[in-house]
């Protein structure tokens, strides 16, 4: 049963300093939402609210919005109302996206403009079910059939184990003013006919059936935490993660169930399984794109590149020899110094100063030492093998004149190397 006691325990379930945090609350004017606000206020909570008014609905509207006022007045809350306009582009189609869309970017923008602590919205168990109807028909997985979560990125629903003819109840036991919208009672949408011509169905069928589905729901989330863990536990396991890199060993990802594998590449954008088998079936080199990451083929791991690494690409370095000669690329590269020591001694009088260190761009050509003739770089990787995240922290050595110097850490080009008649000598640690 709802009551304020109930309520403060599924609060206080979410969020242990409920008394300390400070929360905005979205308030549209329904029975949910005002049942909502009424007992922040019976609990003294610390809150500001919001109300959007979209401008769909004419006159019930503004009646929506001026019960959220009369009531704010009444307890001395502070309200943010935002009333939608041409400016906000309202499409034609999909509707709901868009109203979503713009009312959790506006909720976000003052919880960042109040510092508040949470955002908190009225759904409920009977929003939990048309949920789920609406994900089961749409063959998803258990992440989408676990329900909507209590506590996301900052967003509390404490009303979720409530059904919704327990909010009814409270507000008529606590005469709790609310305004319903006309709109529901049209089977327009998707979530309208669950709600009107599908959920009455299935209670008639058995009285106890949100109930049930509360427990259902239960065991589904825990499952789904389950789940989570293993992967992460599995994670650890065969992948390594780097400031902008994650390497994922090949044979034991594919060793892995398909579930597993799902679920490992699904966080970063991979949603089906059928690329999941391109990924399997690729050939070396091979590129996929997900969510602000990059997927790479390699012969013996899978390498996902963040898209923040495209900074490191821009990086160069301008280098003058000490009074010795000398250049130790490690006092430049820091982390990025490699282990297998060599020096690379070059003719003075062939190099132009300053030296420059830079990635590898396309088109680049180079003459190793050991090898006869001019190759390009892209071409000396594939043929030596490298492996792409290799490749992605080598540089390239030039002079001034844009006369590349070498590869490094691999090769040093033999045009500008320094030989027995070279006078003079400037020697570069690798």
């Amino acid at each position: 049963m709802l009551e304020i006691t109930s309520f403060e325990q599924s609060l206080h379930r979410l969020n242990a300093q409920i008394y300390s945090n400070k929360y905005v609350l979205a308030v549209s004017g329904g029975a949910d939402s005002m049942v909502l606000l009424y007992f922040f206020v019976q609990l003294k909570l610390d809150v500001e609210v919001t109300h959007i008014n979209y401008g769909l609905r004419g006159e019930d509207s503004a009646a929506d919005e001026q019960l959220v006022r009369d009531f704010c007045k009444k307890y001395r809350l502070k309200l943010h109302v935002y009333t939608a306009s041409d400016t906000d582009g309202q499409p034609e189609n999909s509707i709901q996206e868009w109203a979503r869309n713009l009312r959790y970017d506006y909720f976000n923008k003052i919880k960042h403009q109040c510092g508040a602590d949470f955002i908190v919205t009225a759904h409920h168990l009977n929003d939990q079910l048309e949920t789920f109807l609406i994900n089961l028909s749409k063959a998803a997985g258990l992440q989408g059939l676990s329900g909507i979560p209590e506590d996301e990125n900052g967003i509390l629903r404490p009303l979720l184990i409530f059904s919704k003819e327990e909010i009814y109840n409270a507000a008529k036991n606590h005469d709790v003013a609310y305004r319903e919208d006309r709109s529901n009672a049209k089977d327009d949408y998707t979530r309208n006919f669950i709600r009107n011509q599908i959920t009455p169905k299935l209670q008639k069928i058995n009285t106890h059936f949100l109930e049930n589905f509360a427990q259902s729901l239960s065991h589904l989330k825990e499952q789904k935490e389950f789940l989570k863990s293993y992967v992460s536990s599995v994670e650890k396991l065969i992948c390594q993660t780097e400031e902008h890199y994650i390497i994922i060993n090949k044979q034991k990802f594919f060793g892995q169930e398909g579930l597993i594998q799902f679920e490992i590449l699904r966080k970063y954008g991979f949603q089906s399984r059928t690329e999941i088998a391109k990924i399997k079936s690729a050939q070396t080199g091979k590129v996929f794109y997900g969510k602000n990451i990059k997927l790479t083929v390699d012969r013996q791991n899978l390498v996902l590149v963040k898209a923040s690494a495209a900074v490191n690409e821009q990086k160069s370095y301008e280098l003058q020899p000490d009074e010795n000669g000398s250049i130790d690329l490690s006092k430049i590269l820091g982390e990025e110094s490699f282990s297998n020591k060599k020096n690379w001694e070059f003719d003075a009088n062939v190099v132009k100063l300053p030296l420059c260190l830079r990635r590898p761009a396309a088109g680049d050509i180079f003459q190793p030492i050991g090898m006869i003739g001019k190759k390009k770089i892209a071409k000396f990787f594939k043929d030596e093998k490298i492996p792409i995240l290799a490749r992605s922290k080598s540089w390239i050595l030039c002079d001034a004149a844009g006369q590349i110097l070498g590869l490094v850490p691999y090769r040093q080009d033999s045009r500008s190397a320094a030989n027995k008649n070279s006078a003079q000598k400037i020697t570069v640690l690798i």
